[in-house]
C-alpha cells in the first residue's frame, strides 16, 4: 500500500507554534485538553522500543500532564495521523522518525487502518521490534503478551 497523498508535506502540518488548551467540554464531561501535534509526538517518544500503549492511555497521559479530565479524541486522532505521515516521510528520506507512532495501538489491540501507509506498515514496524501480529478478519491485532507498556 502506498503512502496517502498530502498536498502539503506531513512535517509542515506539525505546527510547533501551536499551544495546548484546556477548557470546559461543551458536552459537560469535564475539563478537556486540546493537545498539539508536538505534545502528542513527545508523549509517543516516551513509549520504549518493544512496548505499546493504547490510544486511550496516550490520551490519559496527556490529560494528566495538564490537569484535564480527558484529551479530545478527535484532535488526538488527527494529530496521530499527521505524526505518522511525518515519521514515514523522515524514514523515506533516510532520517530518524519524529516519533514511533507505530507503538500506539487501538484500544482493542488492533492497528489503525487510517495511518499514511495503513496497518501493514505499522505491523512491519512492530514486528521489527519483536511483536507478534495476527491478521484476523481484515484487522491486524497485536499480541499483548509482554508488549504492553505499563508506565
Amino acid at each position: 500500500m502506498g503512502m496517502k497523498q498530502s498536498r502539503v508535506p506531513w512535517a509542515n502540518k506539525l505546527r510547533p507554534d501551536m499551544k495546548p488548551v484546556v477548557g470546559d467540554d461543551p458536552k459537560g464531561r469535564g475539563r478537556m485538553l486540546i493537545p498539539t501535534p508536538m505534545l502528542v509526538a513527545n508523549e509517543m517518544k516516551r513509549v520504549r522500543k518493544g512496548r505499546t500503549i493504547t490510544v486511550s492511555e496516550l490520551r490519559d497521559r496527556l490529560a494528566r500532564q495538564f490537569g484535564a479530565d480527558f484529551t479530545c479524541p478527535l484532535v488526538t486522532g488527527i494529530f496521530y495521523n499527521i505524526i505518522a505521515g511525518a515519521a514515514e516521510e523522515s524514514i523515506a528520506a533516510g532520517k530518524k522518525p519524529l516519533a514511533p507512532y507505530w507503538r500506539i495501538i487501538r484500544d482493542d489491540g488492533s492497528l489503525s487502518p487510517k495511518t499514511p501507509f495503513g496497518p501493514e506498515r505499522q505491523a512491519e514496524h512492530l514486528r521489527n521490534e519483536g511483536h507478534c501480529i495476527a491478521d484476523e478478519a481484515d484487522k491486524f491485532i497485536v499480541a499483548l503478551r509482554q508488549a504492553h507498556d505499563a508506565d
